[in-house]
């Protein structure tokens, strides 16, 4: 049996999907569950980067380094490559689905889809806000990140 792969996508992959990203490797680890997590963006702006410093400050608060990760673009080996692509928002799942391979459309997800009483709703982008508006976007991917470690299980 293969492992699963998962690929958090963002508009610049320097704030909610590499949060995703070390939340779901935190509960994939929790779990006892071997996945593959990565993440990335349909922009091109912070390519090369480490996550915003109020991301890595808000995974640190909870035992999470996120500082090695390095911000990259989505390609269309991503489709290939990933069992599922999870958008944090409406408008990079409409982004996605415009490169996606017409075959590969049904890997395509808005992460909140997976959270009761949540689906059709974004990931909030803290990056023009506070560390708190970074605690909310945390809070929203780590329970989502549960709801698909629920999925991966069965």
């Amino acid at each position: 049996m293969t492992r699963p792969s998962v690929l958090f996508v963002c508009l610049g992959n320097i704030c909610r999907s590499p949060m995703a990203e070390g939340a779901l490797r935190k509960a994939s680890h929790d779990a006892g569950i071997a996945i593959d997590v990565d993440s990335a963006g349909t922009g091109d702006w912070h390519i090369g980067r480490p996550p915003d410093p109020r991301a890595q400050l808000v995974a640190r608060e909870h035992g999470i380094d996120i500082a090695g990760y390095r911000a990259r673009q989505v390609t269309p080996h991503d489709f290939l490559r990933f069992d599922h692509i999870l958008a944090l928002d409406l408008q990079n799942l409409r982004d996605l689905k415009v490169i996606a391979p017409a075959r590969e459309q049904s890997r395509l997800e808005l992460l909140m889809d997976l959270v009761p009483g949540r689906e059709g709703t974004a990931v909030a982008d803290p990056y023009f806000g506070d560390e708190d508006d970074f605690r909310t976007a945390w809070n929203d991917v780590v329970r989502a990140s549960a709801f698909l470690i629920e999925r991966l299980a069965r």
